[in-house]
């Protein structure tokens, strides 16, 4: 007898810093500038679509950072898309 051994589906998060950015209007300078980052910085977290290992205090400046700029409310969950399983493919 053998089994065959299937990898769970699972969702994903993903990264939407790009996006803000690009809706709001939001240069890797500006937003560097006003939140103490290197610009280089901000491009690399921009330019992934993955979850990013940040802590929360620098979630919290992005956040910040884009609030002040675009003269808007931002919050994590702006930022941060659940896809759930079913909606992956």
């Amino acid at each position: 007898m053998s089994a065959v051994l299937c990898e769970p589906i699972v969702g994903k998060v993903r990264w939407k810093l790009r996006v803000m950015m690009a809706e709001r209007k939001i240069t890797n300078k500006a937003l560097a500038d006003t939140i103490g980052m290197n610009p280089v910085s901000i491009s690399k977290l921009k330019n992934t679509d993955e979850l990013p290992q940040i802590g929360g205090d620098t979630l919290a400046k992005l956040c910040d950072g884009i609030a002040i700029l675009s003269k808007s409310p931002c919050t994590p969950s702006e930022l941060i898309e659940y896809i759930p399983d079913e909606d992956i493919n």
